[in-house]
């Protein structure tokens, strides 16, 4: 007869739209190094979450998880035979209930850093007025502007890169908007020093998950959707994966160091492909790829997610090494072919390929998809951007790659690479 460990992690993620917790990956191993391993499995992290149950053997075990911050929860446990025994991890409480999302993917500090004033970091800029500089005399500081219908130009490269490189002749939001911006405030969650935006499926939504009393929500949207704020003389030109599903779009505007040092930090409030995105962005694919493998049926089944799609190939195509096919294959297809409005199938499609490719027409075929990626603009995903850059480079006698090349690369100078999605740093004009 065997043991049951039952374990969850111990973090309080508080609002309703996450009640159900999120997936983190761990591992269970026996402490006298015999007896067989669990490696790579998942536990889900939330008070309300329900434990997950292994079945061991009897005996001592050291269970640990990885959050998608990086930091390492552990713990001895001790299996008795036919005994259901519960294991807690336990990690320090993020500095406000409504930060939890964001400190779980590491974004923000713990309680303790952040309101100690002894271990506060440097501060990016005190007292910044942070908010849209080109509107100051109509967006109040704090608050941000929406773009959920930009110009269908606004996301090539060249149009990113004029702002990012020239001096703006005008207001950034008009130069991107088609349909009339909308201000938005920051939540009342938190202080002013780690404001809170959150978005639905129609646009931002308040505390609670709502659509904004005489907010937005419901007029126009595009494809592609922004955010652009101001921080410390900045201007950031911020990339919304919306919409995601049901699930809400996290923005965190941080004018304090932040634990990864990004100023913009932007989340799913997805329970497993949220993680997935906090693991990939930090390099850890393996445990990014338990989590899609997982939700592989939900990502692809009928593709109802384009976006929670893309995020789940770049990991299995990002953690696969071998050359043999794989049933996702088609996916990378339908990705390319059924979503033209965003880069991301095609770059997908071609960085598979040219990892397969033998012949010159093989190479030839992932050019034309990696100018194609290109020619529809900058990708949704940051990994994507790198991702592009190595491709066009394999083909250095290639004019119109190179000129391609060239373009992205002087992009990626000012694309916060830390961050899942694209997050572009415009024009400083001030000093």
């Amino acid at each position: 007869m065997s043991a049951v460990l039952s374990v969850r992690v111990a973090l309080s993620l508080y609002e309703t739209d996450v009640a159900a917790g999120a997936k983190v990956v761990g591992s269970i191993h026996p402490a006298d190094g015999g007896g067989e391993s669990l490696r790579n499995v998942l536990f889900p992290c939330g008070d309300s979450a329900p434990p997950a149950r292994f079945e061991v053997e009897a005996g001592r075990y050291i269970v640990s998880a990885t959050l998608p911050s990086g930091v390492l929860l552990s713990k001895d446990a001790e299996a008795r035979e036919a005994t259901d025994t519960s294991v807690t991890l336990s990690t320090a409480p993020s500095p406000y209930e409504s930060h939890s999302w964001q400190y779980l993917m590491g974004n923000i500090e713990s309680y303790r850093a952040y309101h100690d004033g002894e271990e506060t970091p440097v501060p990016r800029s005190r007292g910044s007025n942070s908010g849209v500089r080109e509107w100051s005399s109509v967006v109040e500081p704090g608050h941000a502007v929406w773009v959920g219908d930009p110009k269908a130009a606004s996301w090539q490269f060249a149009s990113l890169l004029k702002l990012a490189e020239e001096p703006p002749q005008g207001p950034v939001v008009l130069e991107i908007a088609h349909s009339v911006p909308h201000v938005v405030r920051s939540l009342h969650l938190g202080d002013a020093a780690a404001r809170l935006y959150r978005f639905g499926p129609h646009g931002p939504v308040d505390e609670h998950g709502e659509p904004r009393p005489g907010g937005p929500s419901g007029g126009p949207t595009g494809p592609r959707q922004f955010l652009v704020v101001s921080l410390a003389g900045s201007d950031y030109v911020v990339t919304l994966p919306a919409p995601w599903g049901s699930a809400q779009i996290e923005v965190l505007v941080n004018e304090r160091q932040s634990p990864t040092g990004s100023a913009v930090s932007v989340t799913v409030r997805d329970s497993r492909v949220g993680p997935a995105l906090g693991y990939m962005v930090r390099g850890a694919f393996d445990s990014a790829a338990t989590l899609v493998k997982d939700a592989e049926t939900m990502l692809y089944g009928e593709m109802t997610n384009p976006l929670a799609a893309v995020a789940g190939a770049y990991v299995l195509v990002g953690s696969e090494l071998a050359e043999r096919p794989r049933r996702w294959d088609p996916w990378l297809s339908r990705l390319r072919h059924e979503f033209d409005w965003m880069s991301d199938g095609s770059l997908l499609w071609a960085m598979r390929h040219l990892r397969r490719a033998h012949t010159e027409e093989e190479r030839q075929a992932a050019r034309d998809a990696l100018v194609e990626a290109f020619d529809r603009g900058v990708p949704v995903f940051t990994l994507g951007l790198s991702r592009l850059i190595h491709g066009l480079s394999e083909f250095p006698d290639d004019p119109e790659c190179m000129d391609r090349l060239d373009q992205a690369r002087r992009l990626s100078w000012r694309v916060d690479t830390r961050e899942p999605f694209v997050t572009v740093a415009l024009y400083r004009t001030s000093p």
